[in-house]
């Protein structure tokens, strides 16, 4: 998995990238629970078209800033977080692969569980990240992000 930037990563996210960066966290003996989200590219049919993947793109020079700005505001919000990770996919994903993975480790599992959902919603609602559906009639389509 090649990081653009470390909230970045060309294609796909590999499964194992995903166990092994939580099998990382056994050290951080204060976390109690572990809330993770996996986003993955749904072969929706919009128009009587199948989406067979998305193409997603990115600004990668604000997406920093926008993740330091979301983890921020969980930070301020949730008193019993130790960490957050979030890392987003760019580039072409096909359909039933990963393109999105949130991290929340916290003392206990409620904190981890409302942190991991206001996350997701931040992320559609903030990060500089556009997908494109690709039909496999060759058309494709501008999808909005819905939270």
């Amino acid at each position: 998995m090649s990081n653009t930037s470390i909230y970045l990563t060309e294609g796909a996210i590999n499964p194992q990238a995903v166990a092994d960066y939580i099998a990382k966290q056994t050290s951080k003996t204060e976390i109690g629970a572990h809330a993770i989200f996996l986003g993955q590219v749904r072969a929706d049919i919009v128009d009587a078209k199948n989406v067979k993947a998305i193409e997603y793109s990115a600004y990668p020079e604000m997406i920093e800033s926008a993740v330091k700005n979301i983890k921020d505001q969980i930070y301020s919000k949730y008193n019993e977080i130790i960490c957050v990770y979030i890392l987003h996919s760019i580039g072409l994903v096909k359909a039933g692969q990963l393109s999105l993975f949130v991290f929340v480790g916290s003392k206990h599992r409620k904190q981890a569980f409302m942190a991991s959902e206001e996350i997701v919603d931040l992320i559609k609602k903030d990060l500089p990240v556009w997908k494109k559906e690709l039909f496999d009639d060759g058309t494709t389509n501008w999808k909005e992000n819905v939270i």
